[in-house]
């Protein structure tokens, strides 16, 4: 390539993650970029990509024919996609770590701020980072569970069969209680699900053992990515499901319950208040940020 021919730049991406599930992030604030299935999945590949868990697609609401019912309400859109590029509704470690994105990009300010979503707005708070330097933590509205039922629902891994919940936080979670984390087995191809046709478009499945009182721990499959090392969506899910096992449902004791939820990638918090809104708190991080090769981000949308 002549000196008198520079090359294009390339798009810029940054990664981040939340407990350690990790995203792709591409700003892409008025809706330029043509970012299929394929091109999703190549640039979370981990070894052949950027690698991660999904992809954060930073775009202003009213750019987006998917966001733009909800310009109103919030300035910014996640478009999250899952690793293998199918559409996901909702990704609570997603929604905390676009916001850190967001307050760090000086796109928004800390506090409150309002993101679109494909499940509905929801609202994060950003705290301001303490004055040792450590980052402070993001807590998300992650909205109200819903328990669609049936009753009978059973995840199976090999010969092993449980009950499960089954808890809508936006998108489809089953989760079961067990004796041990390592029954899940993998956790790189699905659990089975039953009844058939239960979740028609699949669904994130969560193992959960008691580490205390109001203390638990989890491993997750997500759709479309595999285990992930943590799952903010489902560890609301889990949290929804232990307190209706114990018996301290807000809506029924009108106090607000608190559960602490360990995942393979560290901890949240969450909790359910007598009106249904579900706080998650956790951590959300910035790691890197640079620029995608432009020869090979042709091959990707040409």
């Amino acid at each position: 390539m002549s000196a008198s021919s520079p090359q294009q730049a390339g798009p810029r991406f940054f990664k981040g993650h939340g407990t350690e599930n990790d995203f792709v992030i591409i700003p892409d604030p008025d809706g330029a970029l043509a970012l299929g299935p394929q091109a999703v999945a190549a640039l979370c590949d981990r070894r052949a990509g950027i690698g991660g868990d999904g992809l954060l697609r930073v775009v202003r609401s009213a750019a987006d024919p998917a966001s733009v019912d909800q310009a109103d309400r919030a300035e910014w859109f996640m478009d999250y996609r899952n690793a293998d590029g199918s559409i996901a509704e909702m990704c609570g470690n997603g929604v905390r770590v676009f916001a850190r994105f967001l307050v760090e990009s000086g796109l928004a300010k800390p506090g409150e701020l309002a993101i679109a979503t494909r499940a509905g707005v929801r609202r994060a708070r950003v705290a301001e980072d303490a004055a040792d330097g450590t980052l402070g933590e993001v807590t998300v509205d992650m909205g109200r569970a819903r328990l669609p039922g049936p009753d009978g629902v059973e995840v199976a891994v090999g010969a092993r069969r449980w009950p499960a919940l089954n808890v809508n936080m936006g998108n489809p979670h089953a989760v079961a209680f067990v004796e041990s984390l390592e029954h899940a087995g993998n956790l790189y191809t699905a659990p089975l699900t039953s009844p058939d046709g239960v979740y028609p478009e699949g669904v994130n499945v969560e193992f959960v053992v008691d580490r205390g009182p109001r203390h638990v721990a989890m491993r997750v499959h997500e759709r479309g990515s595999g285990e992930t090392r943590s799952c903010g969506t489902g560890t609301c899910a889990v949290a929804v499901a232990a307190i209706r096992r114990d018996g301290v449902d807000p809506a029924v004791t009108g106090e607000s319950a608190t559960y602490t939820v360990d995942v393979p990638g560290g901890r949240v918090v969450v909790t359910e208040h007598p009106d249904g809104r579900i706080d998650m708190t956790g951590p959300a991080v910035i790691v890197a940020g640079g620029e995608i090769d432009p020869r090979w981000w042709a091959t990707l949308v040409g």
